[in-house]
């Protein structure tokens, strides 16, 4: 089984990465937020994988950490969510989001993430709450970073990926640049990349 790719991204869609390793180019689906993690094509990267196999179909899904992919394996256990549902609903709605929706029965704010009705959402209630909330030391963070996590944050960015994307960001930055200008470049960056951006 696949626990993992890693290779150079090659590019990018909507909907997925194409990953370049040994020669071979692979075609990984992955959530919105996911996808924007993983920075500007050209660069190395990691993929956590799930294999979808069956007799008329094998695809690849991948994910930025493990908490996104176990998110998404608990999200199949819902009755009516398959795979493609389940990359839709996190790509409709934040980590945090989803996860404080189903520690506080937030229906509504279920109903909201496009494609998935009110029945589906009171399934996913009564299949996992308490089951996907993540404790704040598992975020990766740069100490460096926590004040343009918070931000990004408050605009509604999970801060998982947000801090992944100031860490990109942070690496595509030109040597030499003047501290009075990097944390303003750095913010711009992350929004790029957590937009779907290149």
């Amino acid at each position: 089984m696949f626990n993992s790719i890693a290779g150079i991204l090659a590019g990018r869609n909507d909907e997925a990465a194409f990953v370049l390793t040994g020669g071979v180019e692979w075609e990984i689906a992955m959530p919105a937020g996911d996808l924007a993690s993983l920075g500007a094509p050209g660069r190395e990267c990691r993929v956590l994988t799930w294999l979808y196999h069956r007799e008329d179909a094998v695809r690849l899904f991948g994910f930025a950490d493990e908490t996104r992919r176990g998110t998404f394996l608990e999200l199949l256990k819902v009755e009516g969510i398959g795979p493609k549902a389940a990359l839709k609903i996190m790509g409709g709605i934040s980590q945090a989001e989803l996860e404080g929706a189903l520690e506080s029965g937030n229906l509504a704010r279920l109903e909201a993430v496009p494609g998935l009705g009110k029945k589906t959402a009171q399934k996913m209630l009564l299949a996992l709450k308490g089951k996907l909330v993540q404790t704040q030391a598992e975020v990766p963070e740069d100490a460096r970073h926590s004040d343009l996590v918070l931000a990004l944050a408050e605009m509604g960015y999970d801060r998982r990926a947000a801090a992944l994307a100031l860490a990109g960001a942070e690496a595509d930055l030109p040597a030499g640049t003047p501290d009075a200008e990097r944390e303003k470049l750095l913010f711009k960056a992350a929004i790029v990349r957590l937009s779907g951006g290149s």
